[in-house]
């Protein structure tokens, strides 16, 4: 299962991203270590449309978490478009 922190719970809008690309990033993607010994994904999504007034092809999205028995726990998310 993954669950996502009220952290991270508050970017998703903020950050264009929705719940089910963070599940899909957390579920197929690259994964990375990441810093304070965390882990993270990583997945390209096509975007083909508009954010912030500029037109964008791919949106990544980049999923930081914390395993939590057998459940990943999302501290935060990045996104980037290009």
């Amino acid at each position: 299962m993954i669950k996502l922190h009220p952290h991270a719970q508050d970017r998703l809008l903020e950050r264009g991203a929705t719940t089910a690309e963070v599940t899909v990033t957390v579920e197929r993607g690259e994964s990375f270590p990441a810093k304070y010994g965390r882990t993270g994904f990583r997945r390209n999504f096509t975007y083909n449309n508009t954010w912030r007034g500029k037109q964008y092809a791919t949106k990544q999205i980049e999923a930081h978490a914390v395993k939590e028995d057998k459940d990943w726990l999302v501290i935060t998310i990045v996104t980037r478009y290009f």
